[in-house]
């Protein structure tokens, strides 16, 4: 059902398996499991994060929905599973001058055009540029790359189609690196010696590996960091919310607005300048003060 109907990705799926399967063997059989035996899990999974004990429980609340939609069940004892409160945490970000010496340091290493520096190059590009996750930059075709319009269309979660724009220099990159680009692969980053493409895990080596010749330190970086700059910076800018929604293909605006975690004397100074109260005279709002 979640393949079929939802759509949902390799990876949803391979995390609903382990959900159910690790639930399967705290309890016993799911599909006969009372309340009593799902209450239970509260204890059983006592140790875990409350994001991670929040995804258990969402997926098993779908698996009883799934058996009463289906007339396996007469009852969906799900009620009984524990209720984590948990917090969304705010996204790990690398500022403007991280961004800038991460750049920089890409930029200088294609001299001489080195495919792999090249390519390396590109792949930052479209992460911080176009605010791609890492699964739909890796597994791009070589179809993708822009030709006619500065936009390439991305498969994402679900299956759901979106067209994002690719900057000047992300174009610039893009067309570098299909200059050296060894041919014989559909895969716009194919991987080496293989038919398949670039996998995750080599795209977050290559950032970490980068970090570490520029200076960062490796844990502050990864694929999804660089996504989530690419939002925050363009929120900072003055992007629209709901274009910023339409660019990272987020179904839910709720996901988008972790976005907003802006300074406040930064949002201060945006209602003082385009609220139009903000424009009468004495009637500006004053900047927070700091902490003692």
């Amino acid at each position: 059902m979640l393949a079929a109907e939802r759509g949902a990705a390799l990876n949803t799926l391979a995390a609903y398996r382990r959900d159910l399967k690790g639930a399967e063997q705290a309890i016993g059989d799911l599909a006969t499991a009372d309340r009593a035996a799902l209450a239970s899990l509260g204890g059983a999974w006592a140790g875990l994060a409350p994001a991670s004990l929040a995804r258990k429980c969402s997926a098993l609340r779908q698996f009883y929905g799934f058996l009463l939609d289906e007339g396996q069940r007469g009852d969906d004892p799900s009620g009984a599973l524990p209720k984590p409160r948990s917090r969304r945490p705010l996204p790990r970000l690398l500022d403007h001058a991280e961004i800038a010496a991460l750049f920089a340091r890409a930029e200088d290493e294609t001299a001489g055009d080195r495919p792999d520096a090249v390519r390396q190059l590109a792949l930052l590009e479209l992460l911080y540029g176009s605010g791609l996750r890492a699964t739909e930059l890796v597994s791009l075709p070589l179809s993708a790359a822009p030709r006619d319009a500065p936009f390439l269309t991305v498969t994402g979660k679900g299956g759901q189609q979106r067209m994002v724009p690719v900057g000047h220099r992300a174009g610039k990159a893009l067309a570098r690196w299909l200059a050296v680009r060894p041919g014989g692969s559909k895969w716009l980053f194919p991987s080496r010696g293989a038919s398949g493409h670039l996998t995750r895990i080599r795209l977050f080596q290559l950032l970490r590996d980068l970090a570490v010749r520029t200076g960062i330190a490796p844990e502050k970086i990864s694929p999804h960091v660089l996504r989530h700059a690419f939002a925050t910076h363009l929120l900072e800018g003055g992007a629209d919310l709901r274009v910023l929604q339409t660019l990272l293909g987020h179904a839910d605006i709720a996901t988008t607005q972790i976005y907003t975690h802006v300074d406040s004397a930064r949002l201060v100074a945006l209602v003082n300048a385009r609220h139009p109260l903000g424009q009468a005279r004495g009637s500006r709002l004053a900047p927070p003060r700091p902490a003692a």
